[in-house]
């Protein structure tokens, strides 16, 4: 991803004390990233940063939707995310961010980019199964789902059937195991 002035925090000129900073993310941001898991997303992401004699913590918090189609019918549904991130940024000889909860700058670093952490911050809110709400309160009416309803009560009515044909034998030979 190539950095741009908008994600760019410049801290230098700050006063000591908290500053917030407010950026609208769509789909635009995470193409820069590379990252086509949704069609659309309409999400408001919150830096408050704040600037102290020797460290930097900064909050992330973001609330929005994406656009996703449902595991289960394949129908488009937006999705509600929300998550929260902390990150304290702290100054040292090189630049170090093996930490997820901890960046070392190195002395004389002038500004920070935040577009990496709002990147994994709303990726990692996304949940891996994603079932539209219609599905899981039985509003939603589509043909797949009427499909998958159908084949369920077919396989129902087999295994029924089949549980009715069983051999008598059978029942012979598992009271043999339960007389032990």
């Amino acid at each position: 991803m190539k950095i741009t002035n908008e994600y760019l925090i410049p801290f230098i000129g700050l006063k000591i004390g908290k500053h917030q900073f407010e950026y609208q993310i769509n789909k635009k941001f995470f193409d820069a990233f590379d990252y086509h898991e949704f069609e659309a997303c309409d999400i408001k992401a919150t830096v408050v940063f704040e600037k102290k004699s020797t460290m930097l913590e900064l909050s992330f918090k973001h609330n929005g939707t994406v656009h996703v189609p449902c595991d289960v019918t394949n129908e488009m549904f937006d999705l509600p995310i929300k998550s929260k991130i902390k990150l304290v940024v702290q100054f040292g000889e090189e630049f170090n961010n093996d930490n997820e909860e901890l960046l070392i700058l190195p002395h004389g670093e002038h500004q920070i980019d935040v577009s990496q952490y709002i990147y994994e911050m709303i990726a990692l809110s996304i949940p891996l199964k994603r079932i539209h709400p219609g599905v899981k309160d039985g509003t939603l009416k589509t043909e797949v789902l009427d499909k998958l309803n159908k084949l369920t009560v077919k396989e129902n009515k087999k295994e029924k059937k089949e549980e009715e044909n069983i051999d008598p034998r059978w029942d012979k030979l598992k009271q043999l195991l339960t007389d032990k």
